[in-house]
């Protein structure tokens, strides 16, 4: 009896441990499915776009090092075409450093330097050469106070004024620059006139009329006033007239030889008729138009100025330049180490 009991409730136990027969949704399962699947092909596209943009960064990267190389090429190349260039630079140098500077032969050699009209633009020529040199107490110095200075000096010191020894410079670097063919005078003027070497014309390869204009401009000593027409006067009274100018001077006249008390135009003019010691720059400038109006040059005849500094005198420049300018010639106001 116990044996059929215990078959019962084995029986029994068998029958609880069955699965109980649940409905099964396949639509459910069906979307879910396509939910996965749509899931999974985004994140497949999305796996897809990382890797092409990670291969065009590696392109981009690749291409940047082309470049970079390429670039590191040029710039290596660059250098060295650089450091070519200086070394022709420096080799150049050495050799301008070590050659003479050119020099056509000198009459009369002197330590005035080689060929600097280059610098300038000026170059002496012409048949008959006419050079004048303003040799007036202004050309000892600059300023107006060293210049006052000097006048009440000694000979020996108004010729050795710094502006001075510079225009003695300037005379000696001319007089070796007229051409060999050429004819030269060389006229000193302060209060008058007169010749510095030869009263007469010379010819440039003349050694010892050159050498006696040296030997002349050392021993002038500049003072007085300025008398720009007594200089035009001299030149113009040569047999043969000049056909080329050059004046040597640092300012506008502040002399002439004309009546001037009974001309018009100088009126307040009373330095020029013995009234007064003192002359105007508005005078200075009446004096010097007045001048070149009536005793300048001909007619196709250039006049070329070298106009050194002067304080005190700011009408010299556009006053010279415009003179030159009309003629043909060149206003010069050359650095303060030329020649």
């Amino acid at each position: 009896m116990a044996c059929g009991l215990g078959a019962a409730v084995l029986i029994l136990i068998l029958l609880k441990l069955q699965p109980e027969d649940t409905p099964i949704d396949l639509d459910d399962l069906r979307a879910d499915l396509t939910l996965r699947q749509e899931q999974e092909g985004k994140l497949k596209a999305l796996l897809d776009q990382q890797k092409n943009e990670e291969a065009k960064i590696e392109a981009d990267i690749s291409t940047l090092a082309g470049e970079t190389r390429a670039l590191e090429e040029e710039v290596a190349a660059t250098e060295e075409t650089t450091r070519e260039k200086i070394a022709e630079l420096d080799t150049l140098k050495e050799r301008i450093l070590k050659s003479p500077p050119a020099q056509k032969a000198d009459v009369v050699q002197s330590d005035q330097g080689g060929e600097e009209e280059y610098l300038l633009g000026l170059k002496v020529e012409g048949r008959r050469i006419a050079f004048l040199i303003d040799i007036s107490a202004s050309m000892t110095d600059e300023n107006l106070i060293d210049i006052i200075k000097r006048k009440s000096g000694t000979d020996h010191d108004k010729m050795n004024g710094p502006k001075w020894k510079r225009t003695q410079r300037i005379v000696k670097w001319l007089a070796n620059r007229i051409p060999k063919t050429s004819n030269a005078v060389f006229i000193g003027f302060n209060e008058t006139a007169f010749p510095i070497g030869p009263s007469v014309w010379f010819r440039g390869s003349d050694a010892s009329s050159v050498q006696h204009v040296f030997s002349s401009i050392d021993r002038v000593v500049p003072t007085n006033a300025t008398n720009l027409e007594a200089a035009l006067r001299t030149a113009k009274q040569k047999s043969d007239l000049p056909t080329n100018y050059y004046v040597v001077t640092d300012g506008l006249p502040t002399e002439g030889d004309s009546n001037y008390g009974s001309l018009n135009p100088f009126a307040s003019c009373t330095s020029l008729f013995g009234k007064s010691s003192i002359i105007t720059g508005e005078c200075r400038r009446k004096l010097f138009e007045y001048t070149v109006r009536n005793y300048g040059v001909q007619a196709g005849v250039p006049v070329n100025v070298i106009l050194l500094p002067l304080e005190g005198d700011p009408g010299a420049a556009p006053s010279y330049w415009s003179w030159t300018y009309a003629t043909g010639g060149l206003l010069i106001s050359p650095a303060e180490n030329w020649p």
